[in-house]
């Protein structure tokens, strides 16, 4: 496999500068039928490389070579033309259209001018079979999937056609362990086909098990391209980040005091259904479950985003009933949400550090309905240098960050308001070990300041890491809760998939039955 005549592409000197150097004489090939891992922390270069070969992003210095020849795609449509595919973490989807339309929308069937319906479904449905989709009508509005299905239309979309080198990007931070094993089978297949994959992911485990060789960048520089086996985990951690990271946290020396959030029988629909708990002062209580759950429609719910058909909630302390109908009304009584979706819903990606950490601070930094500008850059530089945000400034665009910082950015925000309770819906999501321990610093800092904390994540491991209590939702219900001390991996999976055990069986015991 190591024979020149196996290399498919091969970039040379490749470098790339935007207000400052991101990329510096990158010099890397890919082989015919291999996975080839690309990882290292947040920052560190991993998209803006993988762009350049998508076809997004051209290159400030170097050159391509794809199948022999010189390769300079102009876009990604150019790119895809040639057989190369991305599949980005911002997903590349029309979410009023449907299943079907989106993976079809460039080249729909036709029948004498009109779109073939009949036809356009059957493509559909095969295409869907490939990432286990089966389950799901290729009519649905993509609007109406969970953000996990949605990932898999977009990868399903990708392996249409003529595909020779497929980039993934981070393409298993939103998916359940069934969704991720059908894609590790199609990965397995598209190898056997001759078909190339780059694997962007920081979750080193699932690195060790598809890939046969590892690039790590570090500050814009390949440290390292090796086989995958000579590499233990905490040596790829020691390489990305350039530093030693232990496997706890100490979270420090807390206070855990009175409820200072109280959820009684929330609901809306059957996607939260009748959820109780309640949130200590100096805590962090996680929220773990299957994509699907219920756990994202439940954090929405107590931040006022959609409204709830039942329940009610308390706050402070002393509690007190609170009619929380509408995000300004949380942000009123002291409630945050950073969001999953940082680039739909928690950031103005073609706005300024500066300007996306002001947001929800106006007061603070106005004076007579006008903004003043070295309040807005005293703001920005304090939680710059508090988050350890890498970017070049307060004036860069917040869309050339890496996710990684973007994440930060959000947080930052609401850490210049005093919010007693935080919501975190997938606070790490695609972001690398090194972030990941500077927010779990982070979220314990907040609890030393009393702060009640609400984290989800499809993580367990972080969740037993960091969390006080657990509760597992499944099927929209609140399953069980967990203390710290009192919980192992096997015993929370196990309550993730007792709700829709009981659901399935109540479902069975419905469907009448034909005599014998």
């Amino acid at each position: 496999m190591s024979a020149t005549a196996d290399v498919v592409l091969s970039v040379s000197a490749i470098g790339k500068t935007y207000a400052q150097p991101v990329l510096g004489d990158i010099e890397l090939s890919l082989l015919r039928g291999e996975v080839l891992a690309l990882t290292g922390e947040n920052g560190a270069g991993k998209s803006t490389l993988s762009k350049i070969i998508g076809g997004l992003e051209t290159p400030t210095t170097g050159q391509m070579f794809y199948q022999g020849q010189v390769y300079q795609p102009a876009s990604r449509t150019a790119a895809e033309r040639q057989g190369v595919r991305m599949v980005m973490q911002e997903l590349n989807l029309l979410p009023t259209l449907s299943v079907a339309e989106n993976l079809f929308l460039h080249n729909l069937p036709s029948r004498a001018g009109w779109v073939n319906r009949t036809r356009l479904r059957q493509l559909a449905i095969a295409a869907m079979a490939q990432v286990g989709l089966e389950a799901i009508d290729p009519d649905t509005l993509v609007g109406e999937l969970g953000i996990g299905h949605q990932q898999m239309v977009e990868i399903a979309r990708n392996l249409i056609g003529d595909c020779h080198v497929l980039i993934l990007d981070e393409p298993t931070a939103m998916l359940t362990a069934r969704e991720v094993e059908l894609l590790f089978s199609q990965i397995e297949r598209l190898q056997q086909r001759g078909v190339s994959i780059i694997y962007i992911s920081h979750r080193l485990e699932e690195l060790k098990r598809i890939a046969q060789r590892i690039a790590v960048l570090r500050d814009g520089k390949l440290v390292c391209v090796e086989p995958m086996q000579r590499y233990s985990s905490e040596q790829l951690v020691n390489l990305m980040v350039g530093r030693e990271l232990g496997e706890h946290i100490d979270l420090g020396r807390r206070t855990i005091g009175e409820p200072v959030l109280r959820v009684s029988g929330l609901g809306r629909g059957d996607k939260v259904q009748d959820v109780s708990f309640e949130v200590r002062s100096g805590e962090i209580f996680g929220i773990s479950g299957l994509i699907g759950a219920g756990r994202t429609e439940l954090l929405r719910l107590i931040f006022g985003a959609d409204t709830a058909d039942s329940g009610s909630i308390e706050l402070g302390s002393p509690l007190r009933p609170v009619r929380i109908d509408s995000p300004m009304a949380a942000v009123r009584h002291g409630v945050a949400l950073i969001t999953e979706d940082r680039k739909g819903e928690g950031l103005l990606l073609s706005q300024s550090v500066s300007a996306n950490l002001a947001l929800g601070n106006m007061p603070a930094i106005s004076r007579a309905g006008l903004v003043d500008g070295a309040a807005e850059r005293a703001l920005a530089e304090r939680q710059i240098q508090a988050m350890r945000i890498r970017s070049a400034g307060p004036a860069q665009t917040v869309g050339e960050l890496s996710g990684g910082n973007q994440q930060k950015v959000v947080i930052g925000r609401w850490l210049e308001r005093d919010c007693a309770v935080l919501l975190f819906d997938e606070p790490t999501r695609g972001i690398d070990v090194g972030a990941k321990f500077d927010i779990y610093g982070l979220l314990a800092e907040l609890t030393r300041q009393g702060k009640a904390l609400v984290v989800v994540s499809s993580d367990l491991r972080e969740l037993m890491l960091i969390c006080d209590r657990i509760g597992v939702l499944s099927a929209g219900r609140l399953i069980e809760t967990f203390e710290r001390e009192h919980w192992s991996q096997d015993q929370l999976l196990a309550a993730a998939f007792a709700g829709y055990q009981k659901r399935d069986a109540l479902l069975q015991d419905a469907v009448p039955r034909n005599p014998a």
